[in-house]
């Protein structure tokens, strides 16, 4: 979709930038600048998180008011198994929240960690399993949530399931995108705590930090930034991952 295509949508739908930026996680002034041709290449993950609030196939966007429906809060598994197999989302706590497809930078950053976290186990004949989206964790081990975490370590093997998995993983990483920004900021990080995973990861490539939430130690989040190999805890901190390879992806422009 072009950024007139765009334009014309949101005077169709008359949304306002304001209601923009609630929908897509794209920030307030980002969308202004893109609209006003202040901002002449905007970052493809940026117009894709702007798009997708134009897309048909939305389900719920944010909880926010324009889409809200008398069943928001009561959708279950039978309807996150009942869509099109080409719509992604995540069920939390009955709200459907849609994703987009990840970008290639997106997916080379998870990809590179989950690498690393695979190789350690392999060499140290770990018991625990790495893995990497697309994979449902029924993270609450009810109906109503279904969340797909970027990356993952699971130790108790009880917990795979073909479907995938069934309670929380140990460890979740998140890598950070401006439709899910304030989601794994904020609800996820809720979500995930309170489930009973150990450790929980956000990846903001944009800001070149890692914030280390180690909800078994005292003090948190730990931020990193990509200068130098960051400790896993449910390791004890013989693992730690690499962002040297990744920071140099960045410099390069990688997407």
């Amino acid at each position: 979709m072009t950024i007139q295509e765009m334009k014309d949508k949101k005077k169709e739908k008359g949304y306002t930038y304001a209601q923009m930026a609630e929908l897509s996680g794209v920030p307030l002034g980002t969308i202004q600048k893109i609209f006003s041709g202040e901002t002449e290449s905007p970052r493809y993950d940026t117009l894709l998180a702007l798009e997708q609030i134009f897309t048909e196939q939305s389900v719920v966007c944010e909880a926010a008011a324009s889409y809200k429906t008398d069943r928001n809060g009561s959708y279950t598994l039978d309807d996150y198994y009942a869509l099109p197999e080409d719509q992604r989302v995540e069920l939390i706590d009955g709200y459907f929240y849609t994703m987009l497809s990840p970008t290639f930078g997106h997916q080379s950053i998870a990809g590179e960690i989950h690498r690393q976290i695979a190789n350690y186990i392999m060499e140290h004949n770990g018991s625990c399993r790495p893995f990497i989206a697309p994979v449902d964790v029924q993270l609450d081990c009810d109906n109503k949530t279904m969340v797909e975490p970027d990356v993952g370590i699971i130790c108790d093997p009880s917990k795979i399931k073909r479907f995938g998995i069934y309670g929380a993983p140990d460890f979740v990483l998140e890598v950070i995108s401006p439709s899910t920004k304030k989601r794994d900021y904020a609800l996820k990080l809720s979500k995930y705590m309170e489930a009973g995973v150990r450790e929980y990861w956000i990846v903001d490539f944009v800001q070149a930090k890692i914030l280390v939430y180690y909800f078994e130690g005292d003090n948190y989040p730990v931020i990193y930034g990509f200068d130098k190999p960051v400790p896993v805890n449910i390791y004890g901190g013989d693992l730690t991952i690499d962002f040297s390879n990744i920071a140099k992806w960045l410099e390069e422009g990688m997407e």
